[in-house]
Order: C-alpha cells, then sequence, then structure tokens
C-alpha cells in the first residue's frame, strides 16, 4: 500500500479521535462547592429513604466537581446550594392582647448538603432556582413570624426578641425540613405600630430617667464644689512641701548621677574594648566558615556543570541528531519513490494519450470516408431518378399521407354531429380529409413544378391505346385464321 495511503488512513483515525475526545468533553460538565449538579435521564436508581424505605428515582447528582453525561440520553440541571438572605417586613398583625404591629426580621436561608435534602430540594425547586426558593422561604417565615407574634404580647416580643426568634426558628424547621431547606439564622430587627402604643410604654420611663438624671448631676455639681475647695487647699499646702523635697531630692540626685556617671563611663570602657575584641574573632570564624563553604559550593557547581553537559550532549543527540538521521534518511526515500512514481505515471499517461489520439483520428477518417461514400452514391442515385420515379415515390408516401391527416381523428372520443345543408355531419368530415389529400398535386406543382395530374393522365391514355391496339391485333389474328384453314 503507498506511503500517500497510509498517511491519509492515519490523518483519518487522528481527526476521528479528536472528534470523539471533543464530544466527550462537551460532555463532561463541572459545578462549583455552591452548587449541584442535577443529571436525569437513563437507568432508574433505588435509594434508601431515612426510614429505611425503598424508592426508584429517575436522577442522580453530584455535590460540587463533575461528571460525564451521556449525550441524547441524559439532560443537566443546576441547583443552587449558596446562602440567600431575606428580609422579612409582616403588615399589621394582632398580638394577643389584641394590639396590632408590624414587624422586620432578617434570614439566611440554604439547601441542606444532605442527601434527602438535595433530592427534596432538586423535586421542588430544580425549576426556579433562587429566585423560587427564596420566594417560599419568604412566605413561610412570614407566615410563621404572624404566627409567633399572635401568641405574644408587644412587651413579651419587644424585651424578648431570642425568645421570638427562637419560637419562629423552631416552628419553621419542619416546613423548611419537608422542602431540603435549612434556615441557619434569623433575628427580629424591629417591631413597630401605627397607634402609638410601643411610644406610650417608654414614655413613663424616659420621663423617670430624665428626672433621676437631673437629681444625680445636682448633687454630682454639689459634691463636686466642695471637693474642689478642699482639694486646692490641700493642693497648695501639698505643693510647697513637695517644692522642698525636690529641691533637695535633685541636690542628692546630682551627687549620685556624678558617682554613677564615673563608673558607668567604666563599664562602658570595659564593654566596648571586650565587644570589639569578640567581634573581630567571630568575624575571623565567620569569614573562614565561608570560606570553607564557598570551596565546597565550587566543587559542587562543577560536578553538576559536568553532569549537565553530559546530560545536554545525550539529549542532543537522542532528540535531534538520531531523528535528524532518520528523518533524512525517510525524506530521501519518499523523494526516489515519488520520482520514480511520477515518472512511470508520466510515461503512462503519454503513452495512453497517444494511443487515445490514433484511435480518434483513424475513427474520424473512417466516419469521414463512410459519409463521402454514402452521400456520393446518393447523388448518382438522385441523378438517375427522373420525373416518373420521382412522382411514384410521391404516389407511394399518399397513403401515408392520408393516415397522418386521418389520425386525429382516432383519438377523438366523442363527436357531435351538427347537419347542414350539404349533408350529415359524417359526410363533412371525410369530405374535408378528401380535400385536403385533393389539394397536395397542387402543393408538389408550386414547389417542384411536377405535375402528377397530367403524369398519370398520360400514363392512364397510354394504357388505353395499348388495350386497343392489342384488341385490334387480336381481332385481325382472328379474322385471318379461317383464311389459312
Amino acid at each position: 500500500m503507498p506511503l500517500t495511503t497510509w498517511l491519509i488512513i492515519i490523518g483519518a483515525i487522528i481527526v476521528f479521535l479528536v472528534l470523539v475526545g471533543l464530544l466527550l468533553g462537551t460532555q463532561y460538565r463541572k459545578v462549583g462547592p455552591n452548587e449541584a449538579l442535577i443529571i436525569a435521564g437513563g437507568r432508574k436508581r433505588t435509594v434508601t429513604l431515612p426510614d429505611g424505605s425503598r424508592m426508584k428515582v429517575g436522577y442522580r447528582y453530584k455535590l460540587g466537581g463533575g461528571t460525564f453525561v451521556w449525550p441524547f440520553i441524559e439532560r443537566v440541571y443546576t441547583l443552587p446550594l449558596e446562602t440567600i438572605s431575606l428580609l422579612i417586613k409582616t403588615p399589621e398583625v394582632l398580638t394577643h392582647e389584641g394590639i396590632p404591629i408590624m414587624a422586620e426580621a432578617t434570614a439566611q436561608v440554604k439547601v441542606d448538603s444532605t442527601d434527602l435534602a438535595i433530592r427534596l430540594a432538586a423535586e421542588q425547586f430544580l425549576g426556579t432556582g433562587k429566585e423560587g426558593i427564596r420566594d417560599v422561604a419568604m412566605n413561610v417565615l412570614e407566615g410563621k413570624m404572624r404566627e409567633v407574634m399572635g401568641t405574644m404580647t408587644v412587651e413579651e416580643i419587644y424585651r424578648g426578641r431570642q425568645e421570638f426568634s427562637r419560637r419562629v426558628v423552631e416552628i419553621t424547621k419542619e416546613d423548611f425540613g419537608k422542602m431540603g431547606l435549612v434556615l441557619l439564622s434569623f433575628s427580629l430587627k424591629d417591631i413597630s405600630d401605627a397607634q402609638g402604643y410601643i411610644d406610650a410604654l417608654s414614655r413613663p420611663v424616659i420621663a423617670a430617667a430624665k428626672r433621676d438624671a437631673a437629681i444625680a448631676q445636682a448633687e454630682t455639681e454639689k459634691e463636686a464644689i466642695i471637693k474642689s475647695s478642699q482639694a486646692r487647699k490641700e493642693a497648695e499646702v501639698a505643693r510647697l512641701q513637695s517644692e522642698a523635697q525636690i529641691a533637695k531630692a535633685q541636690w542628692e540626685n546630682e551627687a549620685k548621677k556624678a558617682e554613677s556617671q564615673v563608673l558607668v563611663n567604666q563599664k562602658k570602657a570595659q564593654a566596648d574594648f571586650s565587644y570589639e575584641l569578640e567581634r573581630h574573632k567571630v568575624s575571623q570564624e565567620i569569614k573562614r566558615e565561608e570560606a570553607k563553604a564557598q570551596e565546597i559550593e565550587k566543587e559542587e557547581s562543577i560536578k553538576i556543570e559536568d553532569l549537565e553537559i553530559k546530560r545536554k550532549e545525550k539529549e542532543l543527540e537522542a532528540n535531534v541528531l538520531k531523528p535528524a538521521d532518520a528523518r533524512k534518511y525517510q525524506i530521501q526515500a519518499e523523494a526516489e519513490a515519488e520520482e520514480a512514481r511520477l515518472v512511470a505515471e508520466g510515461r503512462g499517461k503519454a503513452e495512453a494519450l497517444r494511443l487515445e489520439g490514433q484511435v480518434k483520428a483513424e475513427e474520424i477518417k473512417l466516419r469521414g470516408l463512410s459519409e463521402a461514400e454514402a452521400m456520393l452514391k446518393k447523388a448518382q442515385a438522385w441523378e438517375k431518378y427522373n420525373e416518373a420515379a420521382l412522382l411514384e415515390s410521391y404516389i407511394g408516401v399518399l397513403p401515408e399521407l392520408a393516415k397522418a391527416v386521418a389520425e386525429p381523428l382516432s383519438k377523438v372520443d366523442k363527436i357531435v354531429m351538427i347537419g347542414g345543408d350539404k349533408g350529415t355531419g359524417a359526410n363533412q368530415i371525410t369530405g374535408q380529409v378528401t380535400q385536403i389529400l385533393a389539394q397536395m398535386p397542387e402543393v408538389l406543382k408550386a414547389l417542384t413544378g411536377a405535375d402528377i395530374s397530367e403524369y398519370l393522365k398520360n400514363k392512364f391514355s397510354s394504357k388505353t391505346e395499348a388495350k386497343a391496339q392489342a384488341k385490334a391485333e387480336t381481332g385481325k389474328t382472328q379474322g385471318q385464321t379461317p383464311e389459312k384453314k
């Protein structure tokens, strides 16, 4: 098999594998950690419910990551698992005491990550997405808030916000569990009313607080004035005493500072000398260690460079020289084979073209000779034709001409005959065919000058004369016969 055919086969296989790889690649679906991939279709699977019962479902799911999806068999959906924030505002709701109030709260919900929760959420929210989850959770929480508000007083809700939130979370848990949702947090932001009930509750407390604050402020100012006077007196005495003590302490301090400065200078000089000596020793030791390390590093670097040179030589030989030699021999062989193929193909085509040209030339020559000979014989035959022969040929064609004229009548399914002065309709039809045929001799005479009527008249008169002459001769013969006897 030629090399070109092998290359075409290999190329087709590679293209097929690439197309299959691309198709499989497009069917590998991925989702983030905040999403669940729901794959519907394919064979049904048996799942075990928390109560131990089993049921068959026609889908599977992948929590984060990716999975392969069979084309034309399975279909992919995405279920969001991220946290959804809600802001709930209730209309006016009657409390336990019948007082209408409004509440505002915030909550965070999401689809739970358990197996049962994902299956429940997929069955109920797969077609709606985050907005569907948000709407359902909002309606449920609003209803539960109104339910709890109806069992508590305004004071209990206002002072016990944590208790209110706990009750809402507790009664919401069951409903959210049936939908595969979980309430992460809930907090009551504010309550208000249109009747001023909450403001009325706070007014006595605010007034008492203001009164107590004013009294406390007056008592504080009184005590502050008395204490400030005593403090100024005591401060003056203390100031004078402290100035005397400060002067004495300053003198003693200056003396001690002078003595301590002498000792400090001595210790500092000794410390500086010791420090410099030790620094020189440590510096010399560090230099010796650095020299050893540099020497070792140079030796290792030389070894590494030698190994790298050997590795590059082998890599050059394996990756460049040997493939280049092999490629050179392959190219030379392919070039020689292609050259031989082209030479043989050119010779074969040239020979085929030459033979084909010879055959066509011979065929044209023979056809021309035969056509020329046929035309020559036809011309000679026409030269020998006289007027009588031509007219006889024309007479021989008359039956075919009559048949052609009457042939349309054979294809008519129905003919309606209407009588006239000159006879029935059938006579008129045959009479028209006869008239057409009777006009043909005149047409022939106008086109060719040959008069078929004259020809027939002469021919019939000659035959009549011949018969009369023959009859006369026969009579003469019969009259002379008795005399001979």
